[in-house]
């Protein structure tokens, strides 16, 4: 293919049918540095919680199968769980004097904003859940059960399986100064009851506290002769409400509610000072627990005085309070997901193409002749698992070295390592232990691969290693030894892989695999990196190359050629790259960035940002994949990259952009991973220089395009060109 067939994309047309986002009437700035910052940079919060509108709307989507709705609105839970355990837990650490909330007016309006949103988007999914989710999967004979909808039989059961699985393990602790008001656990269930009379001393407990059993499902379906036919289930938490009487004999309960505190969860671990991280990490898992509380959760239905005892004991405010119409922990519904097993309620079934000369063929045989570019999860994560299997086995390897973010509890990419060094490789592998969230999994890895030999390090103190990098060294004809290596922009998890865009490369490309080699030097030796030619490592390098790229484009248009920049990531958040890019569109390049999730950049401004379009798509998959693209004068530069457009991706952490130098595969890595999101007018959201993102509708005349759809349909026939 020649490189004028390289730049008749259709995306660059494509930029040029789309309309210009900018508003009449607003003011032309002259430059970005008269600007205020709110006028510049969009408040990341808001970002982030304008995402989970967007995931809501999925769920809102009757276009959508009535499970994965549901499983939307679990998802919307899970975020705004992480949300306030990271971000505003981390807004109320650095605004805090001596226990006490600083009264600065900017900081409070920023939490009353958030307070407001968060509020009205909780009202709003609790209102999908039981308006429009419940009753239609009732209409499908699922039935999720309150103690008030069960007929006399399922209330015998509900009450034997209370009595057999249930009681045994409630410990009720009725508050008394012998019994303080108890630790309760970061996003536990539990229960607060008011109690009338006197206990069994005589004395007038009047409050208890009762945890609900961690071990037991939180979704628990009935036997199907008590289901009329169809599937009937009911909640632990409704079962623990219709006989929590029963746990106070001689007490009249005069009221209950549950309730679940949402706490700080970011880690803190001096890791200047102390010796082992790996044993301080493993201390603090035990108090992330127990952080500072953030949020209380509540049933709608709690009386004002038990509310406003626990966000006493919390130490909270009214703000944080939020009371639910359903079940406090939305996110536990997916047990329900799990139990039905309808396919007409769910996505139709998708199993990626496998390439069948990738299956056929001696992987060392087929990199030494040509790379293998693998867009998941449209294509399986398997090869990669291969390529590591048939290392980890294969005589000639003498070397695997390989990074590790996240990669869950159960990997066979993991046992292949443990094997390697079992059979006496050198198996070095870089553990990032304060991955958030999986430290848990990766400390237990990190134990299993030194009890077999293999080299375990932790990175770098102070910068999370978030590369994806694995390196085979191999020793082959004539004693020489060749690099092999795979570089990617997701993680090395079996589960995710199947659910996330994203993308990998195995190659052989000599200088390219040799300068993954000086990484892991460079990361297990702490030693001054080398100079690399082909990668961008941060945080070192790769934000001032793409400040370079960025300003390229600018250099390229300001001289009256076309400059071009398409950049797709999860979050776009970095003000030194933001401001670059305000430049290069004074300067007339055209920009299209595909943004997941936050975005702190305005586009459509005139004078600032007018030559900037900013789209986000939502779909059946987490889009992952971080791709930026320059055109460079028909060179069409193609970096793929575990990075994101985020201060602490280009400043904080390890990470790696490697380019894709192979024509045939620009070219699918545009046409698969850039162009068809550009077109998509079904799950794509369009954003508009106030800060508000607004779907984007099929216009008369015109088909509908969804991206992943797309790629599930025809990506097969693109494998001959890999």
């Amino acid at each position: 293919m020649q490189q004028e067939d390289v730049d008749k994309m259709p995306l660059e047309a494509e930029a040029e049918k789309q309309e210009n986002p900018a508003k009449a009437g607003l003011v032309t700035i002259s430059a970005p540095s008269e600007l205020s910052r709110s006028v510049i940079f969009l408040d990341r919060e808001m970002s982030q919680i304008a995402f989970n509108w967007r995931v809501l709307a999925q769920a809102e989507d009757k276009n959508v199968p009535l499970l994965e709705r549901l499983r939307y609105l679990c998802i919307v839970g899970s975020n705004l769980d992480e949300f306030f355990e990271v971000r505003v837990a981390s807004l109320l650490a650095q605004n805090t004097i001596d226990g006490e909330l600083a009264e600065h007016p900017a900081f409070l309006a920023t939490l009353d904003r958030i307070g407001k949103d968060c509020h009205e988007l909780v009202a709003r999914q609790y209102a999908v859940l039981n308006q429009e989710i419940l009753p239609q999967l009732s209409e499908n004979g699922i039935h999720l059960l309150r103690h008030n909808d069960r007929n006399e039989a399922q209330r015998a059961w509900v009450k034997a399986y209370f009595e057999r699985e249930v009681r045994p393990l409630l410990t009720p602790i009725g508050l008394d100064p012998a019994h303080p008001f108890p630790q309760v656990v970061n996003k536990s269930l539990n229960f607060i009851v008011s109690l009338a009379g006197k206990d069994a001393f005589g004395r007038g407990t009047a409050i208890a506290i009762v945890k609900a059993p961690r071990v037991l499902p939180r979704v628990i379906r009935l036997p199907d002769h008590l289901s009329d036919g169809g599937i009937a289930l009911c909640l632990l938490s409704s079962i623990i409400h219709a006989h929590i009487a029963d746990l106070f004999n001689g007490r009249d309960v005069l009221s209950y509610s549950q309730f679940r505190v949402t706490r700080d969860s970011d880690l803190w671990v001096d890791e200047e000072e102390v010796k082992n991280l790996r044993q301080a990490l493993q201390g603090e898992l035990q108090s992330r627990q127990f952080g500072v509380a953030v949020r209380l959760e509540v049933a709608k239905n709690c009386p004002e005085n038990l509310s406003d005892f626990l966000l006493e004991q919390f130490s909270l405010d009214k703000d944080r309070l939020y009371p639910v119409d359903g079940p406090v922990n939305m996110v536990r519904l997916s047990e329900l997901v799990d139990h039905v097993k309808q396919p007409n309620l769910r996505f139709p079934p998708f199993t990626a193409k496998a390439n069948g000369k990738y299956a056929h063929s001696d992987i060392f045989t087929l990199l030494g002749k040509q790379d293998i570019l693998l867009h998941h999860p449209f294509q399986p994560f398997q090869t990669v698992i291969d390529f590591i299997r048939s290392a980890s086995v294969d005589p000639c390897v003498v070397a695997i070295k390989q990074t590790i973010y996240r990669t869950g509890m159960n990997s066979d990419l993991m046992e292949a390592l443990i094997v390697a060094a079992r059979q006496g490789k050198e198996v070095t592998v870089i553990v990032e232990l304060m991955a958030r969230f999986d430290e848990e999994a990766n400390i237990n890895w990190a134990d299993k691969l030194q009890r077999a030999g293999a080299q375990v390090v932790y990175g770098v103190v102070g910068l999370k290693t978030h590369a994806k990098l694995a390196l085979v060294i191999r020793r082959e004809e004539g004693g020489v030894l060749r690099h092999y290596a795979h570089l990617g922009t997701g993680n090395y998890h079996p589960s995710t892989t199947k659910f996330y865009t994203d993308f990998g490369l195995l190659t052989a490309h000599p200088e390219l695999a040799a300068e993954v080699n000086e990484i892991f030097i460079h990361l297990t030796g702490l030693t001054k990196p080398k100079k690399l030619d082909y990668l961008w490592l941060a945080p070192f390098a790769l934000q001032p190359q793409i400040i370079k790229a960025i300003r390229n484009e600018a250099k390229i248009a300001k001289s009256g050629r076309p400059g071009r920049i398409i950049a797709k990531m999860n979050a776009l958040l970095d003000e030194s790259v933001i401001r670059a890019l305000y430049a290069a569109s004074a300067d007339g390049v055209k920009i299209d960035l595909i943004i997941r999730g936050a975005c702190a950049l305005r586009p459509g401004v005139p004078g600032l940002s007018e030559n900037i379009r900013v789209r986000s798509i939502i779909g059946r998959f987490l889009e992952h994949s971080r791709i930026y693209y320059f055109r460079n004068d028909l060179q069409h530069d193609v970096y793929l990259a575990s990075a994101d457009w985020m201060n602490r991706n280009l400043f904080r952490r390890i990470e790696v952009a490697f380019p894709v130098l192979e024509k045939a595969q620009k070219k699918r890595v545009i046409s698969e991973g850039l162009e068809p999101y550009l077109k998509d007018n079904v799950n794509a959201w369009v954003l508009d220089s106030a800060g508000e993102y607004h779907r984007k509708k099929v216009r008369s005349k015109q088909q509908s395009f969804c991206a992943q759809q797309y790629l599930m349909q025809t990506l097969g026939s693109l494998s001959e060109d890999s």
